[in-house]
């Protein structure tokens, strides 16, 4: 086939490119678009052709458009092909990640007629990306459910209303102390949800003041603010159809509320310095550590926003309401941290476990993570020792101690008296010696908790070798 055959086929050839194509001509003005091009941006050709190009708002362009020595762009005077990342207006409002190259269009006698772009849409791409790191921090946490780990009857609760939240497109509200794990359980309701394969959000609100929490919260457009050099999308523009998680939502200024309460209701909003409505599907996750209804009683916080965001709450449990999730959390951490060091730590002593199980914890598995971090730092035995752990702990467990005498390192048998105490101790003892000193499956089948089972353990002062050692056989399976 010759060239001038090729040419009487261009149209149907560039319209074959997956890549968006526009011409635009000397004075600025739209001449021809391929099919992609209509696809990537919702407008079609019929009505564009013949538009200013700065229709599409191009981030990029907004440092190249000129008036100066009779061009309307500068690219005409850049000689090299021009090449960026940057984000066009869909006609539909939403910004859109884009890959554009453009070049100029020159006769044969090198005057320049015109210019050519083509763009790519990176929708998919920054949407694979930001799935990549989601799976890459849910390997880190592998254990458990959808990395909350924990076996206690408060937990158990929290992963079945997990479950339906998922099943449900209503807002959520995360309650829980600092430290309990309201991002991952945010994360969970993602990964099981019906909106999985859209993109999860995520914003912490007390970060931020209030000026730019709205920006970041709805986006804005240039010049709306001093510092606003260009357009900017928004979180609520960037979770379009996915989850967008609102992270200590009792710290929204009240106007911020205002204008949070109207997205949900209309589903509808403005970006900062426009007055443009732009429509988004976006279910919000919630969460806070702080007592919402106190603040609507104090008026920091509004009560028709409460009703809007309070649809399916879930309630976090601190810590020392599930101690007998300790041991699991310390051995999880524990394996993540010797896969990441490489250090050959396998556990605690018993008297570092007998601390951590002691411990307050006004930090929560958040504390709990941080305190074996310290102690992987300073440890070189197979064994985390006492002294190997914070200091504060330590101080709390001196301080519970201190009627304790010195010389008592195991604990004092308490003299069983009752017949009910007795009867206790002996099924306690038969239930350790029928699992080989498996204290997890003693509970299961003494119908109580592991914490449980290591507090009587301690009540009578069992030594669990010794038990096992008097029983001659156990159960090892």
């Amino acid at each position: 086939m010759l060239e001038h055959e090729i040419n009487n086929y261009w149209k149907r050839i560039v319209n074959t490119m997956s890549e968006g194509m526009i011409i635009i001509g000397p004075e600025g003005t739209i001449i021809t678009v391929n099919r992609a091009f209509e696809e990537i941006t919702g407008y079609r050709a019929e009505e564009i052709i013949g538009e200013p190009c700065t229709l599409m708002h191009c981030d990029a362009c907004e440092g190249l458009v000129t008036t100066k020595n009779g061009k309307w762009c500068k690219l005409f005077d850049i000689e090299e092909n021009f090449a960026c990342r940057c984000h066009i207006r869909r006609k539909d409002g939403i910004f859109v990640p884009v890959m554009k190259n453009a070049a100029i269009l020159k006769n044969d006698m090198g005057m320049a007629i015109g210019a050519v772009e083509t763009i790519a849409d990176m929708s998919e791409l920054d949407r694979l990306e930001q799935k990549y790191h989601q799976l890459a921090r849910r390997l880190d946490h592998e254990d458990g459910f959808c990395g909350l780990v924990g076996q206690s009857p408060a937990m158990q609760a929290v992963y079945e209303i997990v479950e339906k939240a998922a099943q449900s497109d209503a807002p959520v509200l995360i309650y829980g102390p600092t430290g309990t794990g309201k991002e991952l359980v945010a994360q969970a309701i993602h990964t099981l949800g019906l909106r999985k394969n859209g993109p999860f959000v995520q914003l912490n609100c007390a970060a931020l003041n209030e000026s730019l929490l709205e920006s970041e919260l709805f986006g804005h457009v240039k010049g709306a603010f001093t510092g606003a050099y260009q357009n900017r999308q928004g979180r609520f523009e960037a979770a379009d159809r996915g989850d967008l998680f609102l992270d200590e939502i009792g710290d929204i200024p009240l106007s911020i509320q205002v204008k949070l309460l109207r997205v949900l209701e209309t589903k509808q909003f403005e970006r900062v310095g426009d007055h443009n409505p732009i429509s988004t599907d976006v279910r919000v996750i919630s969460a806070t550590n702080k007592n919402l209804e106190d603040l609507i009683y104090q008026g920091k916080f509004r009560e028709d926003l409460f009703f809007r965001i309070n649809v399916i709450p879930i309630h976090l449990p601190p810590l020392t309401k599930r101690r007998e999730d300790i041991p699991l959390l310390v051995n999880a951490f524990i394996r993540r941290l010797r896969q990441k060091t490489g250090k050959t730590i396998r556990g605690l002593s018993v008297k570092s476990m007998d601390i951590l199980m002691n411990y307050h914890w006004p930090g929560n598995v958040r504390e709990l993570k941080s305190t074996l971090e310290y102690a992987f730092v300073v440890a070189a035995g197979e064994l985390i020792e006492p002294g190997q752990l914070p200091a504060n702990l330590v101080s709390h467990k001196a301080e519970r101690s201190v009627a304790v005498p010195a010389a008592a390192n195991r604990p004092v048998p308490l003299a069983v008296g009752s017949a009910k105490e007795k009867k206790e101790k002996e099924e306690l003892v038969a239930a350790l010696r029928r699992t080989g000193g498996n204290q997890t499956r003693a509970a299961r089948l003494l119908g109580i908790n592991r914490v449980t089972v290591w507090n009587r353990m301690k009540k009578y002062g069992l030594d669990l070798q010794r038990v096992l050692l008097e029983s001659g056989s156990g159960e090892t399976g």
